[in-house]
């Protein structure tokens, strides 16, 4: 059995982060160790939550498993919330990368032209670096605009899409995917470039009318959960794209409204009839 290990804060309510990304690599099959960078009471969009950062707990917990001569087959790391804890997963990975560990970098910080508030151009800096050491980079455009200086755009081209994956590369990455590219009107999905292979990968799906908090680790965790069994990153973007969309419209479905998260744990077994 394959072993990931994910890095991101924990919400004790509220579907994101590694209360998405646990259950998910796990029921699709991989081990999945955790290794929570925060605890938060509910996920930011609750009012008055609690936040208590673990940062000081990063280091004890790598040198327990470096002394149990731990492995893992991928390192994922999602929301990090300072720049300490960049500096820490950039460590991290010089200690546990293999020649066949592959490291999946979700750089989350930043949507719909703007960084989120805990966060200023130092921090996006940084996270362009921990982009530098992975093997593939997920960021939405947004994301990747502030780590490349490029200016943002809410109306764009294919050629505008192309350049921004050139310079996400550029970074040092070997694979970089722009979630959230709509190429036409009424569709949305991913557009990626393997740097090694010059080789593009363009996947659209319908737009869903709606938006729901922690479908980008949804994406992130199922991509590599499906990496994990053996797909290419062009297969598991698909596939991740798909369950995504699938996830959002099964939601929209159920009567309650549900506001802070999708249904996910309903759609699970859909993702697995799916990969087998």
């Amino acid at each position: 059995m394959k072993r990931v290990l994910t890095i991101q804060d924990i919400s004790c309510l509220g579907k994101c982060s590694l209360t998405i990304a646990l259950p998910v690599i796990s029921a699709m099959g991989t081990e999945t160790v955790i290794l929570p960078t925060a605890v938060l009471s509910t996920h930011t969009m609750f009012e008055g939550f609690t936040c208590k950062d673990i940062s000081d707990q990063i280091e004890p917990i790598k040198q327990h498993w470096l002394k149990e001569k731990v492995e893992f087959d991928a390192i994922y790391t999602g929301y990090l919330g300072t720049i300490e804890q960049i500096d820490q997963m950039r460590a991290l990975f010089k200690d546990f990368k293999k020649d066949d560990t592959i490291i999946f970098v979700d750089p989350v910080m930043a949507d719909n032209g703007k960084l989120y508030p805990a966060f200023d151009m130092a921090y996006a800096k940084e996270n362009a670096k921990l982009c530098a050491d992975a093997d593939i980079i997920v960021p939405n455009i947004t994301e990747a605009c502030f780590m490349t200086d490029t200016e943002y755009k809410e109306t764009y081209d294919e050629a505008y899409i192309k350049e921004l994956l050139s310079k996400l590369n550029k970074l040092g990455a070997k694979v970089s995917v722009l979630t959230g590219v709509s190429l036409s009107e009424g569709k949305t999905g991913v557009m990626g470039y393997d740097s090694e292979k010059d080789d593009y990968f363009v996947y659209q799906n319908d737009r869903v009318d709606a938006t729901y908090h922690g479908t980008g680790d949804l994406f992130s965790s199922t991509c590599l959960g499906a990496m994990m069994r053996g797909k290419t990153w062009q297969e598991a973007m698909q596939i991740a794209a798909d369950y995504t969309a699938h996830t959002i419209r099964e939601t929209m479905k159920n009567p309650a409204k549900p506001w802070y998260g999708v249904d996910f744990e309903a759609t699970i077994p859909d993702l697995l009839a799916k990969l087998n």
